[in-house]
């Protein structure tokens, strides 16, 4: 990726609940970004961001805090911020429920903590300069969310209605990238009855895998 140099470091804040991963983070990034500041949690983020104001925010997607919202409620609670602050999301998920949740809160791009240090340098200076950047595979998730045009899925709207309550809930799980035996356990029921729901939501929504039902989903904002 070839980046311009910015005139000057990128102030950022860095916001994720672990210390050892935030220590790691500052001693792989280059001298073209200065970390200003650190939070553990959505309401220290939030205080951080507010008081700080930097050109872009290392935001992770699941945090303690707040009213539970994760990444997504700082970025809500700071909407008013996004004129001077942009937000990048990293994260160890690559679930397209994640990417989706963060993008639609407002955030610039979003990567992995598989990236290496040159790189994020790269990612933190191309949002800096207004860019939207993503790790590869999770650019095809933004693509598929956004991509549905509002007319076609007015015209779909009536599919939800053909699920049972049941199926609904389980659809909404399995679209977030839940295993089977983890909506068992969530749901109270056997894998062999979360089988059963979603071979008959697949069946009901003319869909034939877990991605393309995340797409369907997500595009529905129903994630």
């Amino acid at each position: 990726m070839n980046v311009p140099e910015p005139d000057g470091p990128v102030s950022v804040v860095l916001v994720d609940d672990h210390n050892m991963f935030r220590a790691g983070v500052r001693a792989s990034l280059d001298a073209r970004v200065d970390v200003v500041g650190e939070a553990a949690d959505v309401d220290a983020a939030v205080d951080v961001v507010t008081r700080l104001r930097p050109a872009v925010v290392l935001l992770d997607v699941h945090l303690p805090g707040g009213a539970g919202g994760g990444g997504a409620e700082v970025l809500r609670r700071c909407a008013d911020l996004r004129e001077s602050t942009r937000f990048l999301a990293l994260s160890v998920s690559d679930a397209a429920a994640d990417v989706v949740e963060v993008i639609r809160a407002g955030a610039r791009g979003y990567v992995t903590k598989a990236i290496e240090g040159p790189a994020l340098s790269d990612a933190v200076v191309s949002v800096a300069g207004g860019d939207a950047v993503f790790s590869p595979r999770l650019a095809g998730f933004v693509l598929d969310a956004f991509g549905t045009a509002a007319a076609d899925t007015a015209v779909h709207d009536d599919e939800l209605d053909r699920l049972s309550a049941r199926e609904q809930e389980v659809m909404r799980l399995i679209a977030r990238g839940y295993a089977y035996k983890e909506v068992a356990s969530e749901l109270f029921i056997s894998v062999k009855t979360v089988e059963t729901h979603v071979s008959s939501v697949l069946r009901k929504l003319q869909l034939s895998s877990r991605h393309e039902l995340t797409r369907w989903a997500a595009a529905r904002r129903l994630l």
